[in-house]
């Protein structure tokens, strides 16, 4: 069953344009913000710890691939 989720999102992430990737992206901060939002108070202070180490471990990697895509581009062009 799992084979066919990740076969059907590879798929799906062919098929996106940037707006489709820009909708889901809002989508994802929204259901973030939700569950944030639900979070009690004496433990919103390590969910936001977290979330942050989440965020620099996801965002720096993604950064890196852009910064490398963008020096392909400019070297093709």
């Amino acid at each position: 069953m799992l084979k066919n989720w990740c076969a059907a999102g590879r798929l799906m992430l062919r098929d996106m344009d940037l707006e489709d990737m820009a909708a889901l992206k809002v989508c994802l901060l929204a259901m973030g913000t939700l569950l944030g939002l639900s979070v009690p108070f004496r433990w919103k202070k390590p969910a936001a710890l977290l979330g942050s180490f989440l965020f620099v471990g996801t965002y720096l990697p993604l950064m890196v691939r852009l910064l490398e895509c963008l020096t392909r581009t400019e070297r093709e062009t």
